[in-house]
């Protein structure tokens, strides 16, 4: 008998010998081709539950199986430190951010570590930490210079619980993407960087293998819409102001406007307003800063307004057409003015009837007769009520009116998008502080790189709600100016922790290089990453801007390439109780414990057995004691004495075939990053494997090397226990120093045999087969054929006699 698995014990060995070694230490003076594979950070919540794992496990044994391919990998981690949750928790437990995360930092690295990656922890990159925030704040000042950071107030979303602003990426269905609390509306002055200018950019994904409703659900942010900018006529006495623009798709309906509509963040809207409609419009105005754009854009949301007494006139048929002021216009997109045309829009024709608006048909429907709309149409038609375009159709309408306002000066044909440029400014302490300092004489400066980093000072009042802790830091806030050496203020508010994000796959490059961000060098070696795995809800927020960052460092002369990550994959989430694990619910499941009873091997297989990666699925304790058992059975397959009895010839073929087989599934499921699969066909071996030393009829050379191969296609899965019974088979080196095992082609085909087919014991046919067909196949395979069918018409079959390997009879009357 072999000696009992102990898989602690064996893990715990292994990973202090791959330490000591440097084993997994990575090199650019190597000559393999390099792969870099990412996984996305993890957040320093202070533990790692099994959803991380499932994050994690499975990258990493893609990254062995490459390694054993005889690629050069890179598989580095590090930690997203700064942020709201920390400096939330230290506050709450009256710690400093710095001492919490850290903390937390420590034991989720013993966590990682357990795992077993083949992570280089000599790359490790923590974006909380002066080395690395330095060059934070180094690219907010090269943005800053590139005219791509800029200092504008705007209406920002405010979370009342978190006190912090939150960028629209970061409002969820109206609620703090973080805490869960509703989102209010409030004006500050804030820094932004300009990523609308990568827009249309931002929209292609060219040259990189990303998954289509990632690819959606970007350009559906940034939101192009080719349409006509319009203007409409103000004669309102005590304004300066002699227009309102409106950007539309539609102006091919603009001779059914009854109404307009502004945005009550528009700045005409304080002007319009007439005396007997201030109070309703001032009381609109306040009960529309307690929603969020997304709860005002909701479909589910009923349409209200109200009217400012005021007119604008559409200089296309002179009328006057009153404006009202609606929360469903959001002054962020186009010019937060929108033309109401309730025939031809739902949202307009619900508002038109809510409030008695005319409703003006002018795209009719087919084989339309007069009478009253029983809800807007927005399919094709012809043109009606709309002068000279009459009986146009109306998407030649729509080119053939912007055409006219274009002659005329009233309007233009041109692009809108929904994207708004990104907002960085916090206003707490736990980020990397915004390099700038403010002077009364020479206006914003940035910080000298020589100055950088701009340190965090240690003493912080976290007692001023709503504002940041630095603003009240006079030791720190009041410095000199760069420029003329007057009294200057920094900033106070600090970095979104996503800008921290946006460039950390390049830091792992060169995480110790001092003179720069990165070394130019080995950024041309590694980058871009080959494979970024992580969640799909970083879609429109990570994602989006790291890839901004990318093409604005590459237009800085930076860099080389546009898109950091070549190939993106998103995980499934493993659910607990039927439903998604959360502390609130108490069906948190925590690895450590299994770790510690079952090993680390065992919780890494089940992971990706546990279903396909890309969808997720439910833990279960009986399947991962299910994935124990298994992994028993390779240990004891892989050390129990073999003694061949008499050899047999078909037994070895048989062997052969099927490891190669095995290989060639293997190989297919691992780049395909099909675990599930694979999982189960490594289980299909070591099935066979057990029938088969039942009798023993392989030689022992043969045995041994199907038994090396089953150990280096589980190394990926299995590192901890591979190894050890690598080296206790005789191997000196390490098995993950090893090659990937090939296969032949011709040895895994199927062999074949001839397989006679008669018809009341009448030669009818002869079929090849696989030689390990199965009865049910055979006969199957018999009554399809051609040749057996024609015999098979109009009788019935009696009874089908089969002779493994030899023939079928089919009896008929």
């Amino acid at each position: 008998m072999a000696d009992k698995y102990n898989a602690v014990e064996i893990e715990k060995k292994w990973q202090a010998k791959w330490e000591a070694d440097k084993l997994y230490a990575v090199t650019e003076d190597s000559p393999k081709p390099k792969w870099y594979a990412l996984t996305m950070f993890p957040y320093t919540s202070g533990d790692l539950h099994i959803g991380h794992w499932y994050a994690m496990a499975p990258s990493d044994v893609h990254a062995r199986f490459k390694r054993l391919q005889g690629f050069n990998v890179l598989h580095p981690m590090g930690f997203d430190a700064f942020g709201l949750p920390a400096e939330n928790a230290a506050i709450k437990r009256g710690i400093h951010p710095y001492k919490w995360t850290m903390a937390n930092i420590e034991n989720m690295r013993r966590q990682l570590k357990s795992m077993g990656a083949i992570y280089d922890w000599d790359r490790e990159v923590i974006t909380c930490g002066p080395e690395y925030y330095k060059w934070t704040q180094w690219f907010f000042i090269k943005l800053f210079e590139h005219d791509l950071a800029y200092r504008g107030k705007a209406p920002v979303n405010w979370c009342p619980q978190c006190q912090v602003v939150l960028a629209n990426e970061q409002v969820i269905a109206g609620k703090c993407w973080r805490c869960d609390s509703e989102v209010i509306k409030r004006d500050l002055e804030q820094w932004l960087f300009r990523i609308t200018k990568y827009a249309d950019e931002l929209m292609e994904h060219k040259d990189i293998d990303w998954p289509e409703r990632i690819k959606i659900m970007q350009r559906n942010w940034v939101g192009k819409s080719y349409g006509t900018e319009i203007s409409f006529a103000l004669d309102h006495p005590g304004i300066e102001e002699k227009e309102i623009r409106v950007f539309t798709t539609r102006p091919d309906t603009i001779f059914g406007v009854t109404f307009m509509v502004l945005a009550p963040e528009h700045p005409l809207v304080t002007k319009l307003v007439t005396p007997d409609k201030k109070a309703q419009v001032n009381e609109y105005i306040a009960r529309t800063r307690k929603f969020t754009e997304i709860e005002r854009l909701s479909t589910e949301k009923e349409k209200d307004g109200v009217f400012t007494g005021a007119y604008a006139i559409n200089r296309l048929t002179g009328e006057k057409v009153p404006i009202w002021i609606a929360d469903y216009v959001l002054a962020s997109y186009g010019f937060g003015a929108v033309m109401g045309v309730p025939a031809h829009d739902e949202r307009d024709f619900a508002f038109a009837k809510k409030y008695g608006v005319p409703i003006r048909l002018v795209i009719a429907p087919p084989d339309w007769k007069d009478g009253e709309l029983e809800q807007a149409y927005i399919e094709p038609g012809k043109m009606v009520n709309s002068a000279q375009f009459n009986g146009l159709d109306n998407d030649k309408g729509i080119d053939a009116i912007a055409t006219y306002l274009e002659t005329k000066g009233w309007g233009k044909k041109t692009v809108s998008y929904k994207m708004r440029d990104w907002l960085i400014s916090r206003q707490r302490y736990w980020g990397a502080p915004i390099p700038m300092i403010y002077c009364d004489k020479c206006g914003i400066v940035p910080v000298p790189e020589s100055d950088l980093p701009v340190l965090l000072p240690e003493d912080a009042d976290f007692s001023h709600k709503g504002e940041s802790p630095l603003k009240y830091n006079e030791k720190w806030v009041n410095t000199a100016c760069p420029k003329c050496g007057g009294p200057g203020k920094r900033e106070t508010d600090t970095i979104d922790g996503f800008m921290c994000s946006s460039w950390y796959f390049l830091r792992y490059c060169s995480p110790d290089y001092s003179q720069a961000a990165f070394d130019p060098e080995k950024i041309k070696y590694w980058m871009p990453v080959d494979i970024y795995t992580g969640g799909a809800e970083h879609a429109v927020m990570h994602l989006l801007y790291a890839r901004f960052f990318t093409k604005a460092l590459r237009d800085m002369g930076l860099i080389d390439f546009g898109e950091p990550f070549t190939k993106l994959f998103n995980q499934g989430i493993i659910i607990a109780q039927h439903e998604k694990m959360s502390k609130s619910k108490g069906n948190v499941v925590n690895p450590d414990e299994y770790v510690n009873k079952l090993g680390a091997d065992t919780v890494r297989a089940y992971m990706m057995f546990i279903g396909p990666w890309e969808q997720g699925g439910e833990w279960f304790d009986t399947g991962i004691s299910g994935v124990s058992r298994w992994l028993n059975r390779v240990w004891n397959l892989a050390l129990e004495d073999y003694q061949p009895h008499a050899t047999d010839e078909n037994a070895r073929r048989e062997l052969e075939r099927i490891t190669h087989q095995t290989i060639k599934k293997v190989t297919g499921d691992m780049d395909r990053l099909r675990f599930n699969t694979m999982i189960a066909a490594l289980m299909e071996l070591t099935n066979y494997l057990s029938r088969l030393k039942e009798t023993n009829p392989v030689s022992a050379s043969n045995w041994r090397s199907s038994i090396e191969t089953l150990l280096l296609l589980i190394a990926p899965t299995a590192p901890h226990m591979t190894e050890e019974l690598w080296h206790r088979l005789g191997h000196n080196q390490s098995i993950h120093n090893q090659s990937w095992p090939k296969w032949d082609e011709a040895l895994a085909k199927e062999e074949e045999i001839t397989l006679v087919v008669q018809v009341n014991g009448k030669l009818r046919d002869r079929i090849s087969v696989p030689v390990s067909i199965t009865e049910d196949d055979a006969k199957h395979l018999a009554r399809d054929s051609e040749k057996v069918k024609t015999h098979l018409e109009g009788k019935q079959i009696v009874k089908v006699i089969y002779v493994p390997g030899k023939l079928v009879n089919i009896v008929v009357r």
